[in-house]
């Protein structure tokens, strides 16, 4: 008998233990101190001075590299004072910056600013820092700031050539234009669900259109969608997100702008917890998991949580392993909202059977081995093997099968099919844990995968794979390596 199980809440992980806190410092027009007229200095006063501060530099010398930053920079926001520092130069700066050849010098330095209240830096030197400067991404005003804690900052800079090539440099344009436009929605006249809507459209399109300049048409055109969506703006929504068979980083860029976006995430129990690290982390994460033969929520009750949440004006995810229309009660949900006047959507995801197929390096219609891929479930709504399987289908030598939810009817499942004319040398492989970190695999001929299933006692969920295909690629061949 299936126990009963209520909907709980899953609450966000503690933040990991940070090495630095990342933060971002407001210097325009501030004055910030910099002891030091060497190269080195000479970089931390242009980034000083890219941030807009007000920048003051003391040194008895100053070299060539620090003349030109000064001579490029607008008069009277940079001043190399032909001096060395003084304690009292550190009174009022925002920050104080120091480039030392000698720990002596830096820890005196450092010691001054700290008396006065002022955060310091001293180009390496650690022991004598408050705060480090990483690698940069500057798409301003969008910015991003990498640090190892100084461990590794070859590795850092790779880090960020990555995000480099990644990021167009059109979103700085459109991260000046959110900050241009921000007064101007919340003078528009939206409700704050209207304003809301408004950043997601604006959102969806600077993704799409990144290199495409943001003009005051667009401004209107993303409020003229906004007010042409009348009340349905106020209302809910629903979209049910395939989170692919267990690796998060087969979810789809669909999938993670849902969960980003999400107000309260319902998943299951088969959806791997690497998956909600992509989650807006103020979403509420309520597991209404359904667990073979264990306990499990009713899907009547996950449909009544499901639309009282979106009357209630919340964006809801609904999150499911693999792909939501694969053996995942997507019509029931989708019923549901139909019913009640619930916006909703789908999100299609890599399903189990593709996920344990790509990790066995197996092709699921391989021209010399199958011209047909069937995918079957292993119990009816009783949880007994289903009356309706089609026994000739699943014999015929030249389909690939997936069978999901195998593990309680498989025997009986496997005598029938034999008894029907599958062929019991047939090829099957049980995967458990697809794309997973501890997948493990048990392959057998189809007669013999039951009881060596049995013995192997895998942890869910499980997919059995069977067909001349599975016996097409070696147990022994290696895994592709994730680049």
């Amino acid at each position: 008998m299936t126990m009963a199980r209520t909907p709980e809440e899953t609450r966000p992980g503690k933040m990991a233990p940070l090495a630095r806190l990342p933060v971002f410092f407001a210097l325009a027009g501030k004055r910030v101190v910099l002891a030091g007229g060497s190269n080195a200095a000479a970089w931390k006063a242009e980034l000083m001075l890219a941030a807009g501060a007000r920048l003051e530099v003391y040194a008895e010398e100053f070299s060539e590299e620090m003349r030109a930053v000064a001579a490029d920079t607008a008069a009277g926001t940079v001043a190399l004072i032909d001096r060395a520092w003084t304690p009292n130069d550190l009174a009022g700066a925002a920050l104080a910056i120091g480039a030392f050849e000698d720990d002596e010098g830096a820890a005196a330095f450092a010691e001054a600013a700290r008396a006065a209240g002022v955060p310091v830096n001293v180009i390496d030197k650690p022991a004598c820092c408050d705060f480090s400067f990483g690698a940069i991404v500057n798409r301003s005003p969008l910015v991003i700031g990498i640090s190892t804690d100084g461990a590794a900052p070859v590795f850092a800079q790779a880090i960020r050539a990555k995000l480099e090539s990644l990021l167009p440099t059109g979103f700085t344009a459109w991260a000046a234009a959110a900050s241009r436009w921000r007064d101007k929605v919340k003078a528009s006249g939206l409700s704050f669900a209207g304003r809301r809507k408004f950043w997601q459209v604006f959102t969806a399109h600077a993704m799409t259109n990144a290199e495409s300049a943001p003009t005051e048409g667009d401004f209107e055109r993303f409020v003229a969608e906004v007010k042409g969506l009348g009340a349905a703006v106020e209302s809910g929504t629903v979209t049910l997100v395939g989170a692919g068979p267990g690796d998060p980083e087969l979810l789809t860029l669909r999938a993670v702008r849902a969960l980003q976006s999400a107000d309260v995430i319902l998943f299951d129990d088969l959806v791997s917890r690497g998956v909600l690290d992509f989650a807006r982390r103020e979403a509420r994460k309520l597991l209404v998991g359904k667990t073979g033969f264990g306990p499990s929520c009713k899907q009547e009750d996950i449909n009544a949580l499901m639309v009282s949440l979106a009357k209630q004006g919340k964006r809801v995810v609904r999150l499911k392993g693999g792909d939501p229309l694969i053996f995942g009660r997507a019509g029931e949900e989708l019923d549901a909202c139909a019913a009640n006047g619930i916006k909703a959507e789908i999100v299609p995801g890599i399903s189990a059977a593709q996920g344990a197929a790509a990790s066995l390096g197996l092709s699921l219609t391989d021209r010399k081995h199958s011209r047909r891929l069937q995918y079957i479930t292993g119990h009816a709504q009783n949880g007994r093997l289903p009356s309706d399987i089609d026994w000739r289908a699943l014999a015929d030598p030249v389909t690939t099968t997936a069978i999901y939810m195998p593990v309680r009817t498989l025997e009986t499942l496997v005598a029938t099919a034999l008894h029907n004319g599958l062929d019991p040398a047939t090829p099957a492989a049980a995967i458990a844990r697809a794309t997973r970190p501890d997948q493990q695999v048990v392959r057998a001929a189809i007669a013999d995968l039951p009881a060596r299933l049995a013995e192997a006692k895998l942890p869910g969920p499980v997919l059995v794979m069977l067909g001349a295909t599975v016996g097409a690629v070696a147990p022994a061949q290696p895994a592709a390596a994730r680049i």
